[in-house]
């Protein structure tokens, strides 16, 4: 009978340290959520941007170099983790996303993050989290010069339009202008093709995006003016709050120290909105 409790209380005593191990295992499984402490140990920031998105993130194919609005930020974002006085190459890693992977590489940990023209929206928070918004963009209409087509009005069922997959823009103008065919593309840059070779009479999304367009071939116009608010956000996985709040923070050092005013006017041409940085009201 002794035996019996005896052998007992070891079971009870081996189970209780198994268990403690595992609770211990799994409060440093908190390390999966501390984004911030991998990326330091790692000494590098991996982050997606786009390549196809003129003034936001364009490849150089010449140079190799990404460059844009949210490769910058990106830049500086870096530099604030490790320090000014190391080499970006070192510390920094950009990965290509667009407008269907952008969630799936940041929810998947490919990513630590993704700077990437993303509208927040209360459906892509139950996905994902945003930052502060640090870009305010509307929904506009891209048009070959001397086109009959002047607002959303003139879409109808002889007027193709272009989008993206998985973009906003996609879903707006299904609502917007529902006699419309709408014909998809993977990325930006071969919507753009797609106009300028005549598959559609126009390419809709975010005017910031229609702009960068127009730089690269002035024989395409905006038209219509905008017809949606797009609030741009960064990209965090669920609840990775510490790391979201960090770079909330440093989005609001770099706008007092005017550094954010000097990235935005370098690629939109003037001063960023007294409301850029705004809260994220949408966030659960």
């Amino acid at each position: 009978m002794k035996k019996s409790i005896l052998l007992l209380l070891t079971l009870v005593f081996t189970m209780g340290l198994v268990l403690s191990a595992c609770e211990s295992s799994g409060s440093s499984g908190g390390e999966a959520k501390d984004t911030l402490q991998q990326i330091k140990d790692r000494g590098k920031l991996i982050v997606g941007v786009k390549y196809d998105v003129n003034l936001f993130g364009l490849k150089d194919p010449k140079t190799g170099k990404v460059e844009g609005y949210d490769a910058d930020l990106m830049r500086a974002l870096a530099k604030h983790i490790f320090g000014e006085d190391k080499k970006l190459e070192d510390i920094l890693e950009f990965k290509q996303v667009n407008s269907k992977t952008r969630f799936e590489m940041v929810n998947n940990g490919e990513i630590d993050m993704a700077s990437a023209t993303a509208t927040i929206t209360p459906e892509r928070e139950e996905r994902v989290d945003f930052s502060n918004i640090y870009f305010i963009a509307g929904q506009s209409l891209l048009v070959k010069k001397g086109s009959p087509i002047k607002s959303i009005d003139d879409l109808g069922p002889d007027t193709t339009v272009i989008a993206v997959k998985g973009s906003t823009s996609e879903k707006n103008i299904k609502e917007k202008a529902p006699d419309a065919p709408v014909k998809l593309f993977d990325d930006y840059a071969q919507a753009f093709s797609a106009l300028k070779a005549g598959k559609g009479d126009t390419l809709t999304t975010d005017n910031a995006i229609l702009l960068g367009m127009h730089k690269e071939d002035p024989n395409y116009v905006l038209t219509g003016g905008l017809f949606t608010s797009e609030p741009y956000g960064m990209i965090f996985r669920e609840d990775d709050d510490e790391f979201r709040k960090y770079v909330n923070d440093f989005l609001d050092e770099l706008k007092s120290s005017g550094k954010l005013a000097e990235i935005y006017k370098k690629w939109f041409g003037e001063a960023p909105p007294e409301d850029i940085l705004k809260e994220n009201t949408m966030l659960k």
